[in-house]
């Protein structure tokens, strides 16, 4: 194996190992889309005139036949390899020969791994935008079906005033569906083409045509100048996991409602045993973990939007290896949020308010503000006079 800037020296193996880190194992994920942008490039070396027809026809060939046996899990990237794309470029010349070792003509790895990354936050954000709305379309479901059941309403962890379980779980499905459409609009950062534009400063000498891998790969617009690409590295990530951490957070408040509500002192709810765990030493209990952890895991997609902030903040333009270290975060705080939604979309259609609860809760002093904003219609008093005579009784 030959990596893919080696020149045949020798690399002391705790160099390699920490400099390649974990990105064999988190380049799995990337697999596909670097076999996306890679045919694009092919197909752009091709229109160029830098590919002859039957070294396109080999490559596109070749690299159907990766995606296929990569999805069978027939390979996995190499520690040795480093990276997705030592492992598909030497696959490839393994498969198809020569024309193999032509594809990597007018790119970088620099441009080349933030083609995939960009290809999979597209499709990442929009993933987890579909099960933000899910989980949204599920407290609708819930208002719709248990709406009308009154229950207090609370400022300052008190008390304060009559309310309902739609007006609640609507209230939840409104914020879980911004942060929907939040997740959406993330896109922008990532949908400008990096391709082209190499190692940072573009490709000498060759003519190449950047906007034919915009269209081929989907990009809404070709990332320029040149030199802006490196200076953005980050910012996309950032930006996703911004509003994945809003989400999470929604998310978390409407675990941690669940939580008190689920205390034997509130009893608004009722959980299923189904998603409930032991204790190994009170026999009697069973407790409402998976909405704790939700809870507890709002704060990973937001731990990890500070370790990419973090690593980008003092670079210097330009490329450095420092970026290889934004995946790691990236993936954890996205795929945080997405575990969260799908335990949420399962969970929420099981919990059951009870209405006996609920209404005892609900006493006298919740109609305090009812009774002051009756005074003024009835009575043509100033609000703060109503207040105080309500007040009084």
């Amino acid at each position: 194996m030959t990596r893919l800037w080696d020149r045949g020296e020798p690399l002391d193996t705790l160099v390699l190992r920490y400099t390649a880190g974990e990105d064999h194992v988190l380049d799995e994920r990337l697999v596909d889309y670097d076999l996306q942008a890679s045919a694009a490039h092919a197909t752009m070396l091709h229109g160029c005139g830098h590919l002859k027809q039957g070294e396109l026809e080999a490559i596109l060939s070749g690299l159907d036949r990766l995606r296929a046996s990569h999805a069978a899990g027939q390979w996995h990237i190499a520690p040795e390899e480093e990276d997705c794309h030592t492992a598909i470029e030497q696959r490839l010349t393994t498969l198809v020969g020569e024309p193999g070792r032509a594809i990597h003509l007018g790119r970088s790895r620099n441009d080349q791994v933030l083609a995939a990354l960009r290809l999979y936050l597209k499709d990442a954000l929009a993933d987890l935008a579909t099960r933000a709305t899910a989980v949204a379309n599920v407290l609708d479901a819930l208002a719709a079906e248990q709406g009308d059941v009154p229950m207090p309403g609370y400022t300052h962890m008190q008390r304060a005033m009559r309310s309902t379980v739609g007006l609640w779980a609507g209230g939840h499905a409104a914020e879980v569906r911004d942060d929907a459409d939040g997740l959406l609009l993330a896109r922008r950062r990532a949908d400008l083409n990096p391709l082209g534009s190499a190692a940072g400063y573009g490709v000498p000498v060759l003519s190449l045509d950047r906007e034919a891998t915009t269209q081929a790969l989907g990009f809404q617009a070709t990332h320029e100048p040149v030199t802006a690409v490196q200076l953005s590295r980050g910012k996309a990530e950032a930006t996703a996991l911004f509003e994945a951490s809003l989400l999470a957070q929604d998310l978390g408040r409407l675990a941690a409602d669940l939580c008190l509500f689920a205390t034997s002192e509130f009893g608004f709810v009722s959980i299923p045993s189904t998603l409930t765990t032991g204790s190994s030493m009170l026999p009697q209990k069973r407790n409402p973990d998976l909405f704790e952890l939700a809870r507890g895991r709002s704060s990973e997609a937001q731990a990890a939007l500070v370790e990419v902030l973090g690593i980008t903040s003092r670079l210097p333009s330009g490329y450095h290896r420092d970026l290889q270290l934004i995946k790691k975060p990236l993936f954890r705080g996205l795929d945080s949020a997405r575990d969260t939604c799908e335990i949420m979309a399962h969970a929420l259609p099981l919990v059951r308010f009870l209405p006996d609860r609920l209404q005892a809760a609900l006493d006298p002093s919740l109609r305090m503000v009812e009774r002051a904003y009756e005074i003024v219609r009835d009575e043509g008093l100033a609000f703060r006079d109503a207040y105080r005579k309500a007040r009084e009784g």
